[in-house]
């Protein structure tokens, strides 16, 4: 069984409640191993109001949650179930699972909203010293101050100019020396 993302209607306005709920009876009903990620779609939004500006978050899907899932009867139940949710997308009739999200469409909306996909395998340590390969400090080399596995970032200081420089970088944009 492979996980994929799946669209959630929910009841407009519920959507965090919908991830709070749903994050509560995954780890109640013991469903960490079927259901990985629940997402509100959500992107900033910056306006200007009497010449101040003002950044707020804005649903991009108002009504519906994502989530990423293995798509069980069990898995299925839990989701379909729980308060505020009322029902899969691209399911049709009461009994038939629904239809995930193409893997292309997931991307965009996960991209859209600044969120990676899980890097697998990152064995990096603190005080190693990497090379960057990507991005405008491509080529320098430096040392790992920290790392960040929620956001996927790693702190290097290179030495530029003479000088130990602190820049953040993803992990897709160093390798060992």
């Amino acid at each position: 069984m492979e996980k994929n993302w799946y669209v959630v209607h929910t009841y407009s306005g519920y959507e965090n409640k919908v991830r709070l709920n749903l994050e509560k009876r995954i780890e109640s009903m013991g469903m960490e191993d079927k259901i990985f990620r629940v997402i509100v779609p959500e992107e900033e939004e910056t306006e200007i109001k009497n010449g101040k500006r003002k950044t707020s978050m804005k649903k991009v899907f108002p009504g519906y949650v994502i989530t990423e899932m293995i798509m069980t009867d069990d898995s299925w139940f839990v989701v379909r179930n729980t308060p505020g949710v009322t029902g899969f997308v691209g399911s049709s009739g009461s009994g038939s699972k629904p239809t995930p999200l193409l893997p292309d469409e997931a991307e965009r909306i996960l991209k859209r909203m600044g969120v990676k996909d899980e890097v697998q395998d990152f064995d990096f340590e603190v005080k190693e010293s990497v090379s960057v390969t990507d991005g405008p400090f491509a080529n320098f080399t430096g040392t790992i101050e920290n790392i960040d596995m929620d956001k996927q970032k790693v702190k290097v200081h290179v030495n530029m100019f003479g000088r130990e420089t602190p820049v953040e970088l993803d992990f897709t944009q160093i390798e060992k020396l």
